[in-house]
Formats: C-alpha cells, structure tokens, sequence
C-alpha cells in the first residue's frame, strides 16, 4: 500500500510539472516521514553518498566533450567528410545523417546532443534536396536515439554503477547492437528515397573529398581513441572521459582553430546544466530505492516471480512494455535509476546476462527518446526546426517499428550483445 501511495505521489507532482529530480526526492521523503522513523541528516548523507563513486566522474566528462564537439568544429568536419564520399548516392543525405549521428554518439554519449549537433547541419541540407521534412525532422530524432547504445553511452555508465557490472564490458556489448540498428537505419533510408526518387546531393570532385577526409581525421581520431584506450586496458573508462575532453579542446582550438576564449562561458554553462539534471536525479533516486530497498520491494518481486514460474522471455516482455509506458513521461537516468534496483534479483534468478539486459533496457530509453509526451530528441529537433512537435511525431512513427523489430532481435539473440565481450575479455 505505502508504495502504491509513493508511485502515486511522484506521478501526481510529475503531472504538476515539478522536476523529476524534486518529484523523485519529495515523495520518496513524504512516504519516509508517513511510515518511518527517519533524519533529514540521514537522507542527505545518503544523497551524498551516491554521487561519490569515482565512476560517475565520466559523466560530465563525456557530456563536455560532447558539447566541445558540436562548438569546436569536429561535428561539422565530420558531417562534410561524409557528404564527400556518400551525399551524392540514393539516400545519400540520409545515410550520411544516420552516420554522423552514430560517429557524434560514440563520442558524445547523449542522444540530445547528438540530435542537435547533427540536425542543425544536415536538417536544412535534406530539406533543400527534396526529403519530405517530416521525414527529415524524423530521421534527425531516431538518428540522435543512437547516442545513448554506442559506446561512451552515459545510460551504460549509470547501468554499470548502479548493477555494479563492468562498465568497459557493457560499452562493448553496445558496440555489436549500435552496428546492426545503425544498419537497419541506413537501409531504410536507401529504400524509401529509392522508392521516393529523391535524396542525392552534389557529387564532390576528388580534391574536395580528400581535403575534407584530412580536414576530419582529427576529430575522427577521437572515438578510436576512447574505445581504443579502454578496451586495451590502458586507462580506465572514466580516464578516457577525462583524456577525451583534453583531446577535444586540442583540436578544436589548435588544428581547427574554431573554439574561442569567449564560447568557453556557453560550453561550461550547457555542460554544467545537462551534468547537474544527471546528479540530481541519481542523488534523488536513491532515496527512492533506499524506501524499496527498505520495504524489501526487490525481494517480494522476486518472490512473486520465482512462485509464479515466469521464464526469461515473459519477463523481458513484461520489462518491455514498462520500459515502453515509463519512455513517455520520463527519460532514460531516471527509468534506469527507478526500476533497475528492484529488478536485479529477478535478472539474476532467471539467469540472464547483465550486459544483454543492459542493452535491451538501453534500446528501450531510446524509443524513450522518441516517444511522446516527454520524449527528449521530439523538443531538441521540433525547436530546431520551428515545426510542430506533431509533425516531428509522425515522422519518427516508421522508425518505432523498426526499432521495436530490433529489440525483439536483441531479445531473442543474445550471442549479439555478448559476443564482442567474450571475444575481447578473453
């Protein structure tokens, strides 16, 4: 009953639009007070204490590097070396839109940043070479959602601290998923601009391709050098993050020369204010684990699955559809934080693989991405297109599906999800 009253209270402060960090942390600490005998000092202590694992220092190191990114000129570098090569083929703008997006992910990590990194640029070239922009402000949405599978993902990060999994493993495990999705993707987009008689862009001479291929190697470098780095064991994921924001400000302010003194203030306010909402929520949801945690929720979940004789299969279904319903008023930290600590002991008494069900979940926070009424990347990509959020709705419908069709691929295989780190972890 008492966590009936707590799931209410936070929707009901939810729907009042007050923030997730402060609906989480008021209601976790109304039912506290109601049911308990508690300290004020004692909640706060324990806010604390979850922001001091030295893991979750890649945050806002990755979200810095991100922001750098789409500043300091390696974005748009990167977007014109793929026009070069692929702009002027069927759907060639699409694919080079996907692509951009997948490269900007590996490097950024947040699927916002990716979507308005990439959409700012390729937004307006689609248009003006025929797309529907319906289409386009679609394509943006779902292309930013890959942000959060390819490795550096935060999502990952905040998996791997809260189930205490080996962060490197599970950004290897992305890898394999982030391929094939980036995969259907593309295809998609070849097929429909056949099928449309649109899509091609200018042909580049040659010169021009090989002077936006050495203008982009810098920036390109980059994800080599993270995923690089960590999965020969030579730094750490949070080193990486760390290294990767040094790299970044080399070379956009020494070989690009596009980030100034005066765009310091505007990158260290934007990272700041994403790194702050990602403390806050972790901070606030760990009151509201430590009230399960304490009712023994996990524990009667558990139970009531192990007595029920639910396989593994019913239950990734029945995580799919919460997942799914949860996308729409929330994003991807706070659902992570909220259901995964309940669902650990049913995840480990059914015997399936942490990192298979890190990227199952993940794959869900990206339709969470793109699913209205609160779905992130649909505001980022209506507001940079000055179009209804509708309009952005209908575009991204197609690419729900294809997305649901992949994570029901990722289910039924696991071998996808886990075979780079079998091989890798050897």
């Amino acid at each position: 009953m008492t966590t009936a009253l707590l799931f209410l209270l936070f929707v009901i402060l939810f729907l009042l639009n007050v923030p997730i960090a402060i609906s989480l942390a008021v209601s976790a600490i109304i039912i506290l007070a109601a049911t308990s005998d508690f300290s004020l000092y004692m909640i706060i202590q324990r806010m604390f204490a979850s922001l001091l694992s030295p893991t979750l220092m890649a945050i806002p190191a990755f979200v810095f590097a991100g922001v750098l990114m789409s500043r300091g000129g390696i974005a748009k570098y990167l977007v014109n070396f793929l026009r070069a090569w692929l702009g002027h083929l069927p759907g060639g703008l699409a694919v080079v839109t996907i692509l951009a997006c997948a490269v900007f992910a590996a490097i950024s990590g947040s699927s916002p940043a990716t979507a308005a990194a990439i959409g700012a640029i390729m937004l307006p070239a689609m248009v003006d070479n025929g797309y529907p922009k319906r289409y386009a402000m679609g394509l943006v949405a779902v292309g930013g959602t890959l942000g959060i599978l390819i490795p550096p993902s935060v999502t990952m990060v905040i998996f791997g601290v809260v189930a205490e999994e080996s962060i490197g493993k599970l950004f290897m495990g992305g890898l394999l998923p982030g391929a094939i999705l980036t995969l259907a993707l593309i295809s998609s987009a070849v097929i429909y601009s056949i099928r449309g008689g649109f899509g091609r862009g200018e042909k580049s001479s040659w010169p021009e391709r090989w002077k936006s291929t050495i203008k982009a190697l810098p920036g390109g470098f980059l994800p080599i050098f993270i995923l690089g780095s960590i999965y020969t064991g030579i730094v750490t994921p949070t080193e990486a993050a760390v290294l990767s924001v040094f790299y970044t400000i080399a070379v956009s302010v020494f070989i690009y020369k596009e980030l100034h003194l005066k765009d310091i203030r505007g990158v260290l306010k934007e990272s700041i204010n994403i790194s702050s909402m990602i403390f806050m929520i972790i901070a606030a949801a760990m009151i509201f684990s430590f009230f399960l945690t304490t009712n023994q929720i996990p524990m009667a979940v558990g139970n009531w699955i192990s007595e029920n004789h639910l396989n593994k299969y019913l239950f990734f279904l029945a995580t799919n559809i919460m997942f799914f319903v949860m996308g729409t008023f929330l994003e991807a930290v706070s659902i992570t934080l909220i259901t995964l600590p309940i669902l650990l002991p049913m995840i480990h008494h059914l015997g399936i693989d942490l990192i298979q069900f890190a990227v199952v979940m993940t794959v869900n926070m990206e339709l969470a991405m793109i699913t209205p009424p609160v779905g992130l990347n649909l505001f980022v990509v209506s507001a940079m297109a000055k179009d209804r959020l509708e309009n952005v709705v209908r575009g991204v419908l197609p690419f729900i599906l294809i997305m649901v069709v992949m994570l029901i691929f990722f289910v039924l295989w696991e071998d996808v999800s886990l075979y780079i780190p079998r091989v890798l972890m050897k």
